[in-house]
């Protein structure tokens, strides 16, 4: 059995798109592009690392890249992907959207404008109220909450794996909460090149713009089903009240690896730039096969991969 699993902001790239532009599934981007009112082959192949880095660009562009890897690879099965062994997908907090398309829940181009609206209202609220995140490396979760219990406006936001948990808030709560970690053993927190302190109370101020998006789309109850972030469970309907639950929740990755370990799933290949989530499968379930699809040269990998689930 096999899960799809795809990255969420951060893993994005200048000049991600560049591979695939001569593939096929590059028609996506035009689709992706009529969806959002946005140029996203300009975000794809000539955006730099700063007009990347925020947060509206960012969303945009990560979903975008895990669209057209998705198309592809099923083109480059022939058949398209072969669902009796798809145990489910996941995606990490904006990857959520990818996931709920690669599993029927969207559309791209309704997933699209969700995931346009999501990130236009993140940025205003991190505008509203500056936060920033850090990753805190060799404490296990218990060990970081309690870091963060009694200091000021400091929460963690992602459990990603065993010895990597990311904490968000403001810069005077994070630091303390930092500093906190650091007496209680930590190896190392290190503060992350964010536009603000996502899955936190910070971003409430985005609720109701994303939450209107939400009561607009379109799900649809699906066959196989998509791994929360907000409470590491399997679901085949319900989205949007997830989705608007994950906005100032923390993204239980490290359980949602369990689960879908517990699903049957050996085998996980990620969608979208970068490899950041086949290293976090790495780290939870040492024996699991891993591949990744970033650009064209990783199809055949991945396929093999599959082929053999």
């Amino acid at each position: 059995m096999f899960v799809l699993l795809f990255p969420g902001q951060g893993a994005q790239r200048p000049g991600m798109g560049t591979p695939w532009q001569a593939h096929p599934s590059w028609v996506l981007v035009g689709e992706l592009s009529r969806a959002t009112g946005r140029d996203v082959a300009h975000l794809l192949l000539e955006a730099d690392a700063e007009e990347l880095r925020a947060t509206r660009n960012a969303q945009v562009a990560t979903f975008s890249v895990s669209m057209v890897a998705l198309d592809a690879l099923r083109r480059h099965l022939g058949a398209g992907l072969p669902t009796d062994r798809m145990a489910a997908t996941a995606g990490h907090s904006l990857g959520e959207y990818s996931a709920l398309t690669a599993a029927g829940a969207l559309s791209p181009a309704d997933a699209a404008l969700l995931v346009s609206e999501r990130g236009e209202a993140m940025q205003a609220a991190a505008q509203s109220g500056p936060g920033t995140m850090a990753a805190v490396l060799g404490l296990q979760i218990e060990q970081v909450e309690r870091a963060c219990e009694g200091r000021e406006r400091a929460w963690v936001a992602n459990d990603n794996t065993p010895g990597q948990v990311v904490i968000a808030g403001t810069q005077e709560g994070v630091a303390a909460a930092g500093a906190a970690a650091i007496g209680l053993g930590a190896k190392r927190v290190i503060p992350l090149q964010v536009g603000g302190a996502f899955h936190s109370p910070l971003m409430a101020p985005a609720q109701h713009r994303l939450d209107e998006a939400l009561s607009r789309a379109a799900f649809a109850t699906t066959v196989h089903p998509v791994v929360a972030n907000v409470d590491a469970a399997p679901h085949t309907d319900g989205f949007a009240g997830l989705l608007s639950a994950q906005l100032c929740s923390r993204v239980r990755w490290r359980e949602s690896l369990l689960a879908l370990a517990g699903l049957g799933a050996r085998t996980f290949v990620e969608l979208g730039p970068g490899t950041e989530l086949s290293g976090m499968v790495r780290r939870c379930l040492p024996d699991a096969v891993r591949a990744n699809v970033a650009g064209p040269a990783d199809l055949e990998a991945a396929a093999s991969a599959l082929s053999a689930s």
